[in-house]
C-alpha cells in the first residue's frame, strides 16, 4: 500500500539501489503516473491519469491486465488478500481481482472534487472560486484487520468492509481529504484541508482528538493538509500546506514540537529512521534531516525544484523525487547525493525551463496572473517528466511514476 504500511512508515526491506546501473524496464500510460505503485506477487500495481489501473509484470515490465474507470487515478494501490484497492476521480472506490482485473465491488462516494478557493494563490478573477491545480492526489487507501480506509473529496473519511464493500462508518471533515490515513495501534489519523489534523478509532469511526493548523482566508495559500502522516515511536509526524512540519503525541494530539520553512509547503509524507526525520519542501526546494525527538535540524540540502513526491528509504540510502524529473538516491550516512536518475522527458525539456543556476523559469511559462493562465504553465513545466509519484524499492529495483505517462523500473 501507499508507503509500504498502515503506519506509511516508507521505509523497504530489499537492498534498494545504492549505486545505480540502470533503467531496468519502463512501461508507458497515455496520462500522468502520479499514483504510486504497490508490489505484490511479482506484480506491480499503479494507476494512469489515463483512467487506467495497470497490473505489469514485476520482472519484464510487460502488461497483464489493465482495468479501466471513468476518470484520472492518481490514488495509490493498496492489495490485500488477492484484491486491489483505488480511488477514481469518478467518484467511485474500486476492489478488482489483483489475477484477473475483474471487478469485485466498487462504491460511489458523494462527489469527488478538488480543494476550491477564490482568489487561490492570488490568481484572477479574484471573486471566482477555482479548483487548486496542486491539489494533484487522491486519497490512497490503507488496509487494516478487515476494513478498507480512505478519504474523499467530498469530505469524508470512508472506512468499507474489505470483502464486501459495505460501509462500515464514515466521518465527516469540513473540507476535502486527499491525505492517505495512518493507522498504529486501532487508530487513524488523517488531515484535511479544513485545516485539522484528526484522530479516530479505526474500529468505530469516533473521533479521539483533533488538532488545529494554520488558516489563509484571503488567498488559501498558507492553508490546508497534503501531506500523509507517518507514525514512528508514539509520535504521527505530517507535512502542512501552512509550511510547518508537525511532530503530535500519537495517544493525545499535544504538539511535541514544529519545524517552519518559513513559508514553503510541505506536501510530502515524512519518513523517520534511527532517530532522525527526512522530508523535503516546495518552492524552497529543501531536503531536511532533524531529530525526531526535538525537531531540531542537523542538515540540509538543496535542490533546484519543488518537491511534492515523498521520499523512501532502503538500507542507507533515501529515494528523493522533484519535480524536474529527476530522482535523488542520498547516501544516509554521508549526508550526500549519491547517483541522479533524470528521465527522457527531463532531459529534453529542462534546459529551456530552468534559469542557468538550474532552478525552474517560472518567469517563462507563468504570462499572467489569470488562472487559465497559470494552468497552461503548470502543464508546460509538468512537460519535464516531472516525478509527482512516491518511488517504492522491492529487492533490488526502485519504481517510480512520472509526469510523461511512465513507469520506471530502476536497478
Amino acid at each position: 500500500m501507499f508507503r509500504g504500511d498502515p503506519a506509511h512508515s516508507g521505509i523497504y526491506a530489499g537492498a534498494g539501489v545504492p549505486k545505480f546501473h540502470g533503467i531496468r524496464w519502463s512501461f508507458h500510460t497515455n496520462g500522468e503516473v502520479v499514483s504510486s505503485p504497490a508490489i505484490v506477487g511479482g506484480v506491480v500495481y499503479v494507476g494512469s491519469n489515463d483512467g487506467n489501473l495497470y497490473a505489469i509484470d514485476e520482472s519484464s515490465g510487460k502488461l497483464h491486465w489493465k482495468f479501466e474507470t471513468g476518470s484520472a487515478i492518481p490514488s495509490s494501490p493498496a492489495v490485500a488478500a488477492g484484491i486491489v484497492y483505488f480511488a477514481s476521480y469518478d467518484g467511485n472506490f474500486y476492489a478488482v481481482d489483483a489475477v484477473t482485473g475483474k471487478l469485485k465491488w466498487k462504491f460511489a462516494d458523494s462527489g469527488e472534487r478538488r480543494y476550491s478557493g477564490t482568489h487561490l494563490h492570488g490568481m484572477l478573477p479574484a471573486g471566482e472560486t477555482m479548483p487548486d491545480p496542486f491539489d494533484v492526489y487522491l486519497s490512497s487507501p490503507v488496509v487494516w484487520n478487515g476494513t478498507v480506509y480512505f478519504g474523499s473529496g467530498d469530505g469524508n473519511v470512508y472506512a468499507i468492509n474489505a470483502k464486501s464493500g459495505a460501509l462500515q462508518w464514515k466521518f465527516h471533515t469540513g473540507d476535502v481529504v486527499h491525505a492517505s490515513p495512518a493507522i498504529a495501534q486501532g487508530k487513524l489519523y488523517v488531515g484535511s484541508w479544513d485545516s485539522y489534523f484528526y484522530a479516530l478509532d479505526a474500529a468505530t469511526g469516533k473521533q479521539l482528538w483533533q488538532f488545529k493548523t494554520g488558516e489563509d482566508p484571503k488567498i488559501h495559500n498558507q492553508v490546508g493538509i497534503q501531506s500523509s502522516a507517518t507514525i514512528a515511536d508514539g509520535v504521527v509526524y505530517f507535512g502542512c500546506r501552512d509550511s510547518n512540519l508537525y511532530a503530535l503525541d500519537a495517544a493525545t494530539g499535544r504538539k511535541r514540537w514544529f519545524f517552519s520553512n518559513h513559508g514553503s509547503w510541505v506536501i510530502t509524507s515524512p519518513v523517520v529512521k534511527d532517530g532522525k526525520l527526512y522530508f523535503a519542501t516546495s518552492d524552497s526546494t529543501l531536503f531536511h534531516a532533524l531529530d525526531a525527538k526535538t525537531g531540531a535540524p542537523l542538515y540540509s540540502i538543496k535542490f533546484r525544484w519543488p518537491i511534492f513526491g515523498s521520499p523512501a528509504i532502503a538500507g542507507n540510502t533515501l529515494y528523493l523525487p522533484e519535480q524536474n524529473g529527476k530522482l535523488t538516491a542520498i547516501n544516509l550516512i554521508a549526508h550526500k547525493p549519491a547517483w541522479v536518475f533524470q528521465t527522457d522527458a527531463s532531459r529534453q525539456n529542462l534546459p529551456k525551463l530552468s534559469k542557468p543556476d538550474g532552478s525552474a523559469a517560472y518567469e517563462s511559462v507563468f504570462t499572467s496572473t489569470f488562472y487559465d493562465d497559470t494552468i497552461v504553465g503548470i502543464k508546460k513545466l509538468r512537460s519535464v517528466g516531472s516525478i509527482l509519484s512516491s518511488p517504492v524499492v522491492s529487492g533490488s529495483t526502485v519504481y517510480l511514476g512520472t509526469s510523461d505517462g511512465s513507469l520506471y523500473a530502476l536497478q
